[in-house]
């Protein structure tokens, strides 16, 4: 078996090759063009082959920035695009294929890899670990009412906002304008990213992304309304893509709300909850730290469900890794990390002071031992490392180790990641 790159004459064999390992055929385009494979890098696509040249499976990849805490944009690769013929399952091709693509990462000096793990088993053996999660709120339309903030700044701000449908209802109030996906294309993308670059786990979409309308709503070409918050300068600050469906049309469901301040997920939480003529609205992509429940008049209104794992990280050079994100408290750690896909072992020093970190090896006794996929799923502070401790997978070598560890590891706020790859 070889595994080789692909280019852009690939294309059609990579994409019929990857849906019939996971059983599927590929879906016909829409007159409104774009498919979700439209994005692919065939510069950075593998194809495993047989020696007769047949090809067996397939693994790609996305440029991508992540929002690490602290503020900062790292480059990452999107693991996409991956699977293994039937015929040819464990034979070793996947273990083949992803350790062939982790030397190539390297190589192009990138330190972190990202992916949406479709089976949670799968991953975590090549260095993979959860690292930020999502989860579904379904709210009944009438219980939809929202309290009135109690804290005066928060009431005061209420009473200024408006959420009337087009221009601002007075002077100093924002507005909400509803709006159809194909009007509106340019204000979700720069909306998004202003959003993506101050919230912790998110990930860029890159002009071609929304150009090309790849991925899923509410940037492919699927219909959806788009209800758009505009300051109150006019100068759009948030959105919320929705549809209604249903056997009755009795469900309205968010595919994501992006807001840039919490005074803007409000408002734009507020026009969906108002909305006529359903029974129910639900909100797909709930944030763990989202305080939308405790908005609601009545707090067990809004159920949850469908949490689940996201985005998962991989850290390919722990030192550079360690010191690229921002830090909150002042600290020294000392962890022992395994890595036994790749073979490797290491011993390094985290010290942070003032908000940055240095990291080094050492041979000091380590504070915490710890897979590689473990580092992943606690780097962005979504994870505490306490509970990995408490699950058996981390050891902590003395008393204090754990609380210290959840101080250091701890982000800014909750890790979120909506975008789908």
């Amino acid at each position: 078996m070889e595994i080789r790159p692909t280019t852009d004459q690939d294309l059609d064999l990579f994409v019929d090759t990857v849906h019939a390992a996971f059983g599927r055929f590929p879906e016909t385009p829409t007159d409104g063009g774009g498919v979700f494979w439209a994005a692919y890098e065939m510069d950075r696509g593998l194809l495993a082959v047989t020696p007769d040249g047949r090809p067996v499976g397939t693994a790609g990849a996305y440029s991508f920035e992540l929002t690490l805490p602290g503020g900062t944009l790292a480059p990452v690769s999107g693991v996409t695009a991956v699977g293994v013929l039937p015929s040819h399952r464990r034979q070793g091709v996947l273990s083949a294929m992803m350790r062939h693509q982790l030397g190539e990462l390297r190589a192009r000096g990138e330190f972190l890899s990202v992916l949406l793990a479709s089976e949670a088993v799968i991953y975590r053996r090549f260095g993979y670990g959860p690292a930020t999660y999502t989860r579904r709120l379904t709210v009944p339309r009438h219980k939809a009412a929202l309290a009135a903030p109690r804290a005066g700044a928060a009431a005061a701000s209420a009473r200024t906002e408006s959420v009337a449908t087009g221009s601002a209802a007075a002077a100093g109030a924002g507005s909400v304008e509803l709006l159809r996906r194909a009007e509106c294309g340019e204000v979700l993308e720069a909306v998004y990213d202003r959003y993506r670059r101050a919230q912790p786990g998110a990930l860029s979409r890159p002009h071609r992304w929304w150009a090309l309308r790849a991925g899923q709503p509410p940037i492919s070409a699927a219909p959806r309304y788009v209800a758009v918050h505009r300051d109150a300068d006019g100068v759009p600050d948030g959105y919320a893509s929705y549809s209604i469906g249903g056997s009755e049309n009795e469900t309205l469901t968010v595919d994501e709300t992006i807001a840039t301040e919490d005074a803007v997920a409000t408002a734009l939480a507020r026009f969906v909850l108002g909305h006529d003529l359903v029974t129910q609205i639900v909100f797909k992509h709930f944030a763990p730290d989202h305080p939308l429940r405790w908005q609601l008049a009545d707090f067990n209104a809004g159920q949850l469900g469908g949490d689940t794992d996201w985005l998962w990280v991989r850290l390919l050079d722990v030192p550079r890794a360690l010191t690229a994100r921002g830090w909150f408290t002042d600290g020294e750690l000392v962890l022992d990390v395994d890595d036994p896909f790749l073979g490797e072992h290491g011993r390094y020093l985290l010290t942070v002071r003032d908000g940055r970190a240095a990291c080094v090896p050492t041979d000091r006794e380590p504070d915490l031992s710890l897979d590689v996929s473990d580092l992943g799923s606690v780097y962005l502070g979504g994870t505490a490392p306490s509970t990995l401790i408490r699950a058996g997978h981390v050891r902590a070598h003395h008393p204090g180790a754990a609380a210290l560890a959840d101080a250091l590891f701890r982000a800014e706020r909750a890790p979120h990641c909506l975008h789908w790859f």
